[in-house]
Formats: C-alpha cells, structure tokens, sequence
C-alpha cells in the first residue's frame, strides 16, 4: 500500500480507503446497505491487513447503522485507524435536523462520535450545503469543534468551487483550522470537477477522497450492451445519471486491452488512473462481498504509463466550460515562462 499526505495536513492515509456505505441491513430509495456486522468485520480486517487505514462513512447511511457498524468492526483498532464521516444530510423530522447549521452540526457530531463509539473524528466532511446557513456560522461551529477536541480535521463534500474557496479564504482571514480534504465524484466516466473543483483544490492544498471512482460499479466491466442491467448491479436500483453510458461502453473496450497488457482487471485499471492525478489522496472503494475487495486490492503498486494514461484524457476528455475555454488564448509567452 502506498500512502499520502491528506492535503495540506499531517494526515499520512491510505491511498485506498474503504467506505462503510455498504455496512449494515438498510435501504433508502434503492440506495442500499449490503453487510451485516460479521461480513463488515471480514472486510475491514482485510482491508487493514493489506494496509488501508482510511475508513469513510456518513451519519445518513442507513439513520447511523453504517457508522455503528462500522465502530464495532474497529473496537481494539481504533489508534490504527483513520475514520471520516459526514454530516448535513436530513436526520429527523424537525425542519433543523438538516443543513450545516450550529444545531445540527453540533447534534450530529455527538451522535456520530457515540455511534462511532470514539472520542474524536479525524475528518469531518460537510456532506453537502444547504441553502440558507450563513458560511460564519458553519465555520465558528466548526472551529469550535476542532477546538474542543471532537473533530480534528474538516472538508467539505459536493460543494461548488466558489463557495469552498470562498469559507477556506474566510478560514484564512480569521486564524480558523482551514479545510484540508474534499469529497468529490471522480472518474474515468465523470471528470466535471476538473473545469473548477481540482484547480481550486491544487491552489488550497485540498486533498480529494474520491466517491464511486466506478462511477457506481460501471467501470467493474459487467455491464454491456448485451447486459446492460447485470444482477445485482447497483446502477439498477440507484442511478444519478452521472455519466454516459454509451461512452461508457468504448471505455470499458478500451480498458479491456490494458488488462492484458498489466495482468490485472478493469477495476485496478480505473482506480489507477486516478491514483496518478495530483488531486488525489485517497480513493474510496465500496463493496458488498469480500471478492469485490480482492479485486479493487489489485490497484495497489499500479502504475499506467503516461502514454495509457494520456490514451485514457484524450478517451474521456470533458467539455471546456466558459471562462474556462479563454485558457486556450492566453499569452504563449507568458504560459511557457511558467515553472510550477
């Protein structure tokens, strides 16, 4: 296993993580939970064997069921562990049990701390925004709680560019513990963060955690043409529509021939490339059976060439987004003088 930096902090996590999102019995609008305590607990200790250290999950995956399984499955390992979670989803039936809120927030990292059943999250990620919460008083609520020992590291998730950069800028001017990670989508299928989100990202030293980086189990190679809705497939029951399908198939012909140039799977393949974007500290892998993390485990100590990688941009290349596309007609003189 190799290991990195989590943004501009101390941090030194897995470039591999393993996300709870699976743990527990549950389902919210075909958006599953798969594993029971004993399944959960045969992944995370194969995961930590192969040196994953980084465990992700979220207080709205199954009411907390993910996050309680996911800190019995650590009991006795916990100084071995690195644990996020993340909180802004809805979590009750009051209109403020919702958003990023002081109540809420305060609320929920209580409850995820006693679910978790620790004194601390090592990352607390903002899962998403809400729209009436000031950004002053999300981030005092946050800097309290990094302050009062609860939360040592914060990020945010799915947020827009201008609003991260706009609280991390907010952090700076008034001494606050600034964001250190981001989770976003990424994938060989889905590279929109790219127009905003990663160049924003490089600037703040933010690390991404990447969710679905098979773009919901696509780029695991059972879906095709001819298969389109395989058994089991979660694209079956929950699907965001976040990429397009029929490009997806080219991809997934494409990244067959590399499996037999590097003896290895689609899957290893996918996480690969994103493992050499500089972005990136972490990608998170899911599964619900015990073989699916054999097969992401065969991403470790891959490394595509930059021809297969440069093969793989050009496959998949998202749209220049206006102001993005008067990057092309800047000073010449000016871009090659550049050195960082």
């Amino acid at each position: 296993m190799n290991y990195r930096q989590l943004g501009n902090s101390g941090l030194i996590v897995s470039e591999l993580s393993l996300g709870a999102m699976t743990f527990g019995k549950w389902d919210f609008g075909g958006f599953k939970g798969t594993l029971d305590l004993k399944e959960a607990t045969q992944v995370t200790n194969k995961a930590m064997e192969n040196g994953i250290n980084f465990f992700d999950t979220a207080d709205m995956y199954g009411g907390g069921e993910s996050e309680r399984i996911l800190g019995k499955t650590l009991e006795g390992k916990r100084q071995d562990a690195i644990i996020a979670t993340k909180i802004s989803f809805r979590a009750g039936n009051q209109p403020f049990n919702a958003g990023v809120g002081t109540k809420h927030l305060i609320q929920q990292v209580e409850l995820s701390l006693k679910n978790l059943n620790t004194d601390y999250i090592d990352v607390l990620l903002l899962h998403n925004d809400d729209p009436i919460t000031p950004i002053e008083e999300t981030l005092k609520t946050l800097e309290n709680l990094v302050n009062n020992g609860k939360v040592r590291h914060i990020g945010f998730s799915n947020y827009q560019a201008w609003k991260a950069s706009t609280m991390l800028q907010y952090q700076k001017d008034h001494n606050y513990t600034p964001f250190v990670a981001s989770q976003m989508h990424y994938s060989i299928l889905n590279r929109e963060v790219e127009n905003e989100i990663v160049p924003m990202s490089l600037h703040h030293k933010v690390g991404m955690m990447v969710w679905s980086p098979l773009s919901s189990g696509f780029l695991s190679g059972k879906y095709t043409k001819e298969n389109p809705a395989p058994q089991d497939g979660r694209l079956n029951s929950f699907d965001l529509g976040l990429f397009d399908r029929e490009l997806g198939y080219k991809v997934i012909e494409k990244l067959q021939i590399l499996t037999q140039k590097y003896n290895t799977n689609i899957i290893a393949i996918s996480l690969a490339w994103l493992l050499a974007k500089k972005v990136v500290s972490s990608v998170i892998i899911g599964v619900s059976k015990l073989e699916q993390l054999d097969a992401n485990l065969q991403a470790i100590g891959l490394e595509l060439s930059k021809e297969d990688i440069q093969m793989i941009d050009e496959l998949t290349k998202p749209p220049l987004v206006y102001p993005n596309t008067f990057s092309l007609i800047q000073d010449q003189a000016l871009a090659k003088a550049k050195w960082f």
